[in-house]
């Protein structure tokens, strides 16, 4: 069903996350939030707290966030924000940062929703919410409990609690050990993104969002480049998550949101929720112009053989 926005001052107090409550999270990096959606399986928030996947890929071989040059998002850098009375200043920029504290994280709850910045959470991707980083940051964390690290990709706000300094998703958590007991402690460190490249490359220039190894595990992205649009019927493609229950609940979730077909296209391993098809060029547009509205921004053109 379509999200009901209700006023600018208004925040929905969201149950938490695997390491307790999470706290309410800005939609779009607003200070609004939106009514608990749902799916086919029904109010995601009705949970009391996250969850645990069914059915969770090995996400042992997820490789690290690729730190690369982009620029801030539309989305979720908004500043100040405010959240359950208390106001936050989102960063000028993400160079420098270093902190100690505990780290959360976050699962199937949010699995296939709309991050802060507008992208879709896939909780077996490298990712992860702060409060204040800038949207997207790229940052190390490390268990100081158990000196194990991973490079996540920072997309979302949160968590809005003053014992936390980040919230990671699923696959992060399980790198650094904390799946099982919710929390542990971590330092964060900021990834300058200009000494990166110069160390390693630049893998934006090419193109791409991800590594080699990464293009090549069960739950990697794909590069969002669209491809010209010929005859015989094309799609959007919104999402490609690991989980097939969750594409088909983003799948749920985008027929009530928009007036197109939804399909899920799976193959080895990755569930790729598409919209269409588009019979011409023509209504490309008009249709990511309903996804954006929806919370979609990122949706791409691919072709039937895809």
């Amino acid at each position: 069903m379509r999200r009901t926005c209700v006023a600018l001052s208004v925040l929905l107090l969201l149950a938490g996350c695997a390491g307790g409550d999470r706290g309410p999270r800005p939609s779009s990096g607003e200070a609004s939030s939106e009514a608990p959606a749902t799916s086919g399986s029904g109010e995601r928030y009705a949970l009391a707290g996250d969850a645990y996947p069914e059915d969770p890929p090995d996400v042992a071989e997820v490789p690290d966030a690729v730190p690369r040059r982009e620029a801030r998002s539309r989305g979720g850098n908004k500043s100040p924000y405010e959240v359950w009375g208390k106001r936050y200043e989102v960063m000028a920029e993400a160079r420098g940062y270093s902190r100690q504290g505990r780290a959360s994280w976050y699962g199937e709850k949010f699995h296939g929703y709309a991050t802060s910045n507008g992208e879709i959470y896939d909780m077996y991707k490298m990712s992860a919410a702060h409060r204040s980083l800038p949207l997207p940051s790229f940052v190390r964390v490390t268990s100081l409990d158990n000196g194990r690290s991973a490079i996540v990709r920072v997309n979302d706000r949160g968590p809005f609690h003053s014992d936390r300094e980040i919230d990671l998703s699923y696959a992060a958590a399980a790198r650094l050990g904390i799946l099982e007991q919710g929390t542990g402690r971590v330092k964060v460190e900021a990834i300058d993104v200009e000494r990166w490249i110069a160390d390693n490359g630049d893998a934006s220039r090419a193109g791409e969002t991800s590594s080699p190894r990464e293009a090549s595990a069960s739950v990697a992205s794909e590069a969002p480049r669209d491809r010209p649009v010929a005859g015989g019927g094309v799609f959007l493609q919104v999402a490609a998550l690991g989980s097939a229950d969750g594409a088909r609940q983003l799948k749920s979730r985008l027929e009530g949101e928009i007036d197109r077909p939804v399909r899920v296209a799976s193959a080895t391993g990755l569930h790729r929720v598409q919209v269409g098809p588009l019979e011409d060029a023509g209504q490309v547009d008009p249709v990511r112009e309903q996804l954006r509205r929806a919370g979609f921004a990122q949706a791409f053109v691919v072709d039937d053989a895809d």
